[in-house]
């Protein structure tokens, strides 16, 4: 048998119709469908970290334009949580945004090392373990170095274990070179800060009221207060006038019975240290006859009072402003006091009876008045929540909450009680202990918000700063951070604790207090060689080794060896507060930031104590935006928490479906208010990020080795279309990155993967991607496809860092990297105009094919198209058209869109279409002529 016969013989029993696909050009690619991202992102990260891609990209940013960057500090305390997902994700978006438009924009992490919630957590392990009691018994300063020792050695631990999972997000930040608020040269840093306050003559030691924890027995920050519903008791009492006949002089009547001042408060424990009571001068009074009592109450409130207190009648004996209520006295019901009626511009109307209870040791308004009056700021509450010896015996060493109903008790036996209901309000907490908090006043170090230089104070520059160049994201943050700064009370400094930043003051032997800026920068120096540990293990002599008494203007002689160290700490909003020097300017990183970004309570917290300093110090606020993000709720509207136990794993999370799909699920939020997140929702992201991976994919296992086309499509091609697509999406994309509108850049990104891509021009090119040999329309949608492929990579590197590299390297190999590049720059297109309508009939066909459904046509390429073709012709669209359509044949004539039924025309066995040319060939397949010359081409 000759070789010719074998031959032969094997190709008869070859059905070349299982030949085939062998003769089609199917997609092929390494980058897999299934992401499988926990493990590959792992990896990721590993290769990052082995080339230093952070330092890569800041040495290839080099000296392009910076964009300034600043991270607030998470406490270094626990896990992290899924609102530290949210946080981290938006920044790194910024970061990695603003490197791939070509700008260079560094980005240092913080932790918060000090603290209470860091303390509490260190004090309950020790309390657990069996140690605190050998620790107690320590003397003061050892018993602080124990639990500053302990709780050092828990923020390190925190701060690497929330260092590894902020890396496990893909975030892209300086890890080897963090700043640390517990740092010796930040602690040193924050000091400089201080100094220069001190030199200003903004810091003032008072005793003042101040919110406390009676948990924590420490002064809390604004800023650390959540409002909780709560119900107390809300009271009506009479305080009886001494003077019946000043009394009956103001109203103009003679009386020949006592009358009282009748006032109201939702904290009884506060009557103790009642010292006057405050009217509004140009109110009308009434004297008040009621349920056998002569009161004095507003004309303003009376109606309301008579329908709460249920009053079965009553008589007005007289009327008089509130001006001639100045000056009288009363008594008060359980203290052996009098005390006087004051004027006072805090009282309205809105509730009460327009006499305000005035307990200068217990309120701002309060002690206001009392300064004005000279009264004494009086408080009798310890520490710890408890009466001292100044209270009636009744109440010493009861605590606060406790002594309401005690209070009540004896008002109502003393016939001072008018009225008695529950009344739930909205009543502040302490934050980290969850516990109610008191106003108290003690000696604590403030900031005098007020206090002017050069004719303005901190609060009104901050208010010129917040109404002038400062960007809000969203602009609703404006208003929000005024009424702030507007209504702020002066910022208590200093904290009770033993976990922070020593405030440096000393005690001279004669009792005063000594702290002067030059004092301040001596301990700073201390602070910078030796860290904070120094003010509990030094001498005064060696903390201020550097400073010269003598040429300090603040302080005459001063003996250094007779000082002693006071122990307050700063409040930690200074310490975090002070980063825009700690970190930007002392790193020469740039100042001020171009954005702040953090969650919208700091608008009270770190953006508004940021700014108080630095303009204190520079004259301008530390930050040129800032942009907040709501809060993570559950379904139900319920803020997420742990103790709550409706709280997300951010661990599992990315164990579960990876953080490349938790990166793009941010992406998608509307993240200026509050937002709704479950499992399911993630989920939902997940199938959302399968979209636009599934459509890399099909880019990569098309474009082969096309190196992109050095020529332009012609214009009337549809990957001119798409290319012009493209630019429009760059355009969009970039846009909305520059004005953080992340929502706006993934859904824009979404929907051209979605539908300009998957829906349209793939749909249109699979017929010559497969089935075309190297024609030129195959090379150009092969071109037009890379070209797309890595667009498509460089705007999604910002949100997907794991998914875009991993699509780039299958295009340039595994030494590439995307984070390297900056967004690809498209060339010029011409697009014909025709295109637009072509899009706008392309609905109506599809509709039609639709319909045609019901007539036995369910597969498109059993139709040809009759479409209506007017006066400016598309018939240079025609082949691309047709393929959009996925039709078999297309016709442009007539006014109205017809479906033909090719269900009897032959079927191309190797492209499934029907078109014109389909006929039997040698071979016995139903091949188009563009088929068969293929199959032969290959055979061949």
């Amino acid at each position: 048998m000759t070789p010719e016969d074998s031959s032969a013989d094997r190709s008869e029993t070859i059905d070349p119709r299982k030949q085939l696909r062998k003769t089609l050009r199917l997609p092929s690619t390494s980058f897999p469908m299934r992401a499988n991202l926990a493990q590959n992102e792992a990896a990721s990260i590993k290769r990052w970290q082995k080339r230093s891609l952070y330092e890569a990209i800041c040495e290839a940013r080099g000296e392009r334009e910076p964009f300034v960057f600043h991270d607030g500090p998470p406490f270094a305390n626990g896990d992290i949580h899924i609102g530290h997902l949210l946080n981290k994700v938006l920044k790194d978006i910024v970061v990695r945004a603003k490197n791939m438009c070509g700008q260079a924009c560094r980005y240092v992490p913080g932790w918060d090392c000090h603290g209470l919630p860091i303390e509490q957590r260190v004090l309950q392990d020790l309390i657990d373990k069996g140690k605190y009691d050998k620790i107690a018994a320590l003397d003061d300063d050892a018993r602080r170095m124990a639990i500053r020792r302990a709780c050092a050695q828990y923020a390190a631990k925190f701060q690497k274990t929330q260092r590894v999972d902020m890396e496990r997000l893909l975030t892209l930040a300086d890890y080897d070179n963090p700043y640390l608020t517990m740092d010796p040269a930040y602690e040193a840093a924050v000091l400089e800060v201080f100094a220069s306050l001190v030199e200003g003559g903004l810091v003032h030691r008072r005793l003042k009221p101040v919110h406390w924890s009676i948990a924590s027995e420490t002064a809390v920050a604004e800023a650390e207060l959540e409002y909780v519903d709560r119900t107390d008791p809300s009271i009506w009492v009479d305080f009886e006038a001494t003077d019946r006949s000043a009394v009956g002089a103001a109203f103009g009547v003679e009386l020949d019975e006592t009358a009282s001042f009748m006032i109201w408060t939702t904290t009884p424990w506060t009557l103790p240290a009642n010292l006057a009571i405050a009217v509004g001068e140009s109110l009308t009074y009434v004297l008040l006859r009621c349920n056998g009592a002569m009161s004095i109450v507003a004309e303003g409130r009376l109606e309301s009072l008579l329908k709460t207190i249920g009053a079965s009648a009553h008589e007005v004996l007289g009327t008089c402003s509130g001006a001639a209520l100045v000056g009288l006295t009363y008594a008060h019901p359980f203290c052996d006091r009098v005390s006087p009626v004051l004027a006072g511009d805090h009282v309205t109307l809105e509730d009460g009876t327009g006499l305000v209870h005035t307990a200068p040791g217990h309120g701002t308004e309060d002690y206001m008045l009392g300064l004005e009056a000279g009264l004494e700021i009086y408080c009798p509450v310890r520490p710890d929540g408890t009466y001292d010896e100044t209270a009636p015996n009744w109440l010493q060493g009861c605590d606060v909450w406790a002594a309401n109903e005690r209070v009540v008790e004896q008002l109502r036996s003393s016939g001072h009680l008018v009225h008695h209901v529950e009344y739930e309000h909205a009543y502040p907490f302490d934050g980290r202990t969850k516990t109610p908090v008191i106003f108290r006043a003690t000696e604590q170090w403030f900031v005098d918000v007020d206090a002017t230089w050069d004719g303005k104070s901190m609060r009104q520059r901050g208010l010129e700063a917040i109404d002038g160049d400062i960007t809000f994201v969203p602009d609703w943050g404006r208003n929000r951070m005024r009424g702030m700064v507007e209504t702020r009370p002066d910022w208590c400094l200093s904290r009770q604790r033993a976990w922070g930043l020593p405030i440096p003051a000393f005690l001279t032997a004669t009792g005063e207090i000594l702290l002067t800026a030059a004092t301040t920068r001596a301990v700073a120096d201390a602070f910078r060689a030796h860290g904070s540990d120094a003010w509990f293990t030094q001498t005064p002599e060696q903390l201020l080794a550097t400073w010269d008494c003598a040429a300090d203007p603040d302080v005459g002689d001063v003996d250094v060896s007779t000082l002693s160290r006071m122990y307050d700490i700063f409040d930690v909003w200074m310490e975090s507060g002070s980063s825009w020097h700690a970190v930007m300017r002392q790193r020469g990183l740039g100042y001020p930031a171009d954005l702040y970004l953090e969650g919208s309570d700091q608008h009270r917290g770190w953006f508004q104590l940021s700014m108080l300093p630095a303009l204190g110090v520079t004259g301008q606020p530390p930050f040129k935006t800032v942009l907040t993000h709501g809060f993570m709720v559950d379904r139900d509207g319920r803020k997420m928490s742990k103790s709550g136990g409706n709280a997300l794993s951010v661990q599992d999370l990315l164990k579960d479906v990876g953080a490349d799909v938790c990166r793009w699920w941010v992406s998608s939020l509307a993240f200026e208010n509050d937002i709704r997140v479950d499992q399911e929702l993630i989920h939902l992201a997940g199938e959302s990020y399968r979209k636009v991976r599934n459509t890399l994919r099909f880019l990569l296992g098309n474009i082969g080795e096309a190196a992109g086309s050095a020529a332009p499509p012609p214009a009337s091609s549809l990957d001119a279309w798409v290319l012009a697509e493209a630019a429009n999406l760059r355009q969009t994309v970039l846009e909305a990155w520059s004005s953080f509108e992340f929502r706006r850049a993934h859904l824009a990104i979404f929907d051209f993967c979605n539908d300009t891509l998957s829906a349209r021009y793939c749909v249109a090119m699979k017929d010559r991607l497969y089935c075309d040999g190297d024609s030129p329309r195959r090379i150009r949608a092969q071109a037009t496809m890379r070209t797309i492929a890595e667009l498509l990579c460089t705007l999604l590197a910002p949100i997907l860092p794991h998914t875009a590299d991993e699509a780039w390297r299958c295009m340039h190999g595994e030494d590439a990297c995307v984070h390297l590049e900056t967004v690809s720059v498209l060339p010029e297109i011409e697009v014909d105009a025709r295109w637009v309508a072509a899009m706008d009939l392309r609905e109506a066909a599809l509709k039609a094919l639709e319909d045609a459904k019901g007539r036995g046509i369910e597969k498109s390429l059993d139709a040809g198209l009759v479409l209506p073709d007017g006066e400016d012709s598309l018939s240079p669209l025609a082949e691309d058209l047709r393929d959009l359509l996925e039709v078999s044949r297309l016709t442009l004539k007539g006014d109205s869109i017809e479906v033909q039924d090719l269900r009897e025309a032959p079927l191309c066995e190797r492209s499934r279409r029907r078109d014109e040319t389909v006929s039997v060939r040698a071979n016995g397949l139903h091949l188009s002529d563009r088929d068969w010359q293929e199959v032969q081409s290959i055979e061949a």
